[in-house]
């Protein structure tokens, strides 16, 4: 209980969305009302510059885009804010759900324009896994986009989210007038500005004050208080209760590009959003408020930099206090470790830390010890569950081309599939590796990382995969004999757990209605 202050004034979130629903400009916006930045595009400029993940390597800087998971820490109205930013390209989407697990709550950002988009559905039912709770923010009301109904009609279908309206916008596009706060029940102008600011917000407790008209216009105030009827006679108050058990999301609108609507939600969030929760771990509950220190590895970040072979490894803190230079349990390999230069992130650049707590995400430097899902303890031994692991979308075989470096490729596929830049499947009877990958783009980043860290040349095969299913049975023999029949088909993971790699969705659905006493599963937890 000792560490309960520092516990309440802790929120940790993620903002997810489909790439160039403006999650960046709106986590810059963020950085501002933090005041953790001074200028817009400080984000954009430095996204490269400032974090431990410095040197890129040249494979994308070509392409410009971000693969790191960002973490941003400011403090706003007296609460300390761990923001994770995650890579919006569907291609390190494995990345962005793993994430998902560090994090107490979600900020999902739509395009008004686009609506619900492939990448949004995935990454909500990776929420619903821990029923995460949800904020929503409907971006880009300045532009020509489907009608507000409408599209909120459609993101509770294709995400099976229930919906509560915060604000209301009044048109949208070049229409767009400003929105009216259901819980403040104040109306906000919409001016197009990108500085945080707090005018053209009039309070307006009754609807039917002719302030409404005057401000709106007869058309527009008229609708305002039709649709206002209609939200709250369908919504009520919104319970806090749902919000937290992750049944129900506030819903936003804005432009936050123009910083519009952003404030609003910002204070919400610091109202309503957890504060760093209890976790399940394999052996209990773990209470948040316990004095002794946990946390788990959820991600790990290679810094490509041949002048520096380091890995930074992103630990989140469950319970206790984590102290620099204390030696700590590493649970999987059994052995005590210290870190004598732990990390925080600041929006401009990394800090030495010298402690952190619950909800705290720490950049650890890491020699090659870490795995996703690894555990540090004060000395008991368990686990934090519910990491998981989904089926790639690209299956490859990798082929040595120089027999001399063997060794050299081993180790180097070992440790990058560590990293879950990739999954690593080896088939049974016999020693093809298999990688699985969400997308092309990390099988170039393998290649190169290969030959240029580990002096490894490799190529691939593409594989005609379809999926990968992880295996459980009541029946170890039936589980056995089905192995030994697709053999062509039958992989271990690198924990050795059972893999069946379908063809097609044909051969998959065959397989599961002639096996019943088998279960195959699409995605897996790091640890069993």
């Amino acid at each position: 209980m000792k560490y309960q202050k520092e516990i309440e004034r802790r929120k940790t979130f993620a903002i997810i969305s489909h790439p160039d629903a403006g999650k960046t400009t709106l986590t810059e916006k963020l950085l501002l009302f933090g005041g953790a930045i001074q200028t817009a595009g400080a984000v954009k400029s430095n996204k490269i510059k400032k974090h431990a993940t410095s040197d890129f390597m040249e494979i994308e800087r070509q392409r410009g885009i971000s693969v790191a998971t960002s973490v941003m820490t400011f403090e706003y109205k007296d609460m300390l804010i761990n923001l994770l930013d995650t890579p919006g390209h569907k291609d390190f989407a494995e990345d962005t759900y793993r994430t998902l697990t560090a994090v107490d709550s979600v900020i999902l950002v739509i395009d008004s324009v686009n609506g619900v988009e492939a990448q949004t559905r995935r990454l909500m039912e990776v929420c619903r896994m821990r029923d995460t709770p949800v904020i929503v923010f409907i971006n880009k009301m300045d532009r020509d986009g489907k009608n507000r109904f409408d599209l909120l009609e459609e993101i509770e279908k294709e995400l099976k989210l229930s919906l509560h309206p915060m604000t209301w916008p009044i048109n949208s596009g070049k229409d767009f007038k400003g929105v009216y706060d259901l819980h403040e029940k104040s109306l906000r102008l919409f001016a197009a500005s990108t500085k945080a600011e707090e005018e053209d917000t009039i309070a307006i407790n009754d609807l039917s004050d002719p302030l409404l008209d005057a401000k709106l216009g007869e058309r527009d105030a008229a609708q305002l208080r039709e649709d206002v009827e209609l939200v709250e006679g369908v919504h009520g108050e919104l319970s806090n209760d749902d919000y937290l058990a992750g049944k129900v999301a506030p819903v936003f609108f804005g432009s936050a590009v123009n910083n519009f609507g952003v404030k609003e939600m910002l204070d919400t969030f610091i109202r309503i959003a957890p504060i760093p929760r209890s976790r399940e771990t394999s052996v209990r509950l773990l209470d948040v408020e316990e004095d002794a220190f946990s946390g788990f590895i959820f991600k790990i970040h290679a810094n490509l930099d041949p002048k520096h072979r380091d890995r930074i490894a992103f630990m989140r803190v469950c319970s206790g206090r984590f102290e620099r230079n204390k030696y700590y349990h590493h649970v999987r390999l059994d052995k005590d470790v210290r870190f004598s230069n732990p990390y925080s992130f600041l929006a401009r650049s990394k800090d030495v830390i010298e402690d952190a707590y619950a909800g705290d995400v720490v950049g650890l430097f890491d020699t090659g010890n870490f795995k996703i899902g690894d555990t540090l303890t004060e000395g008991e031994n368990f686990y934090f569950v519910g990491i998981p692991t989904f089926s790639p979308e690209i299956f490859k075989e990798l082929v040595n081309k120089d027999p001399m470096k063997t060794k050299q490729l081993e180790k180097g596929i070992s440790q990058l599939t560590d990293e879950g830049v990739a999954q690593l499947f080896t088939q049974f009877g016999g020693n093809k590796k298999i990688i699985g990958c969400v997308g092309e783009l990390q099988f170039e980043v393998i290649q190169y990382r290969l030959l240029h860290e580990y002096g490894a040349a490799a190529e691939f095969r593409t594989l005609p995969y379809y999926k990968a299913c992880w295996l459980t049975s009541k029946d170890e023999k039936k589980l056995a004999d089905f192995l030994r029949f697709k053999q062509q088909n039958s992989a271990e993971d690198k924990d050795g757990h059972p893999v069946y790699l379908a063809q097609s969705e044909w051969f998959l659905n065959t397989e599961i209605s002639n096996n019943p006493e088998i279960e195959f599963h699409f995605s897996s937890e790091v640890h069993k």
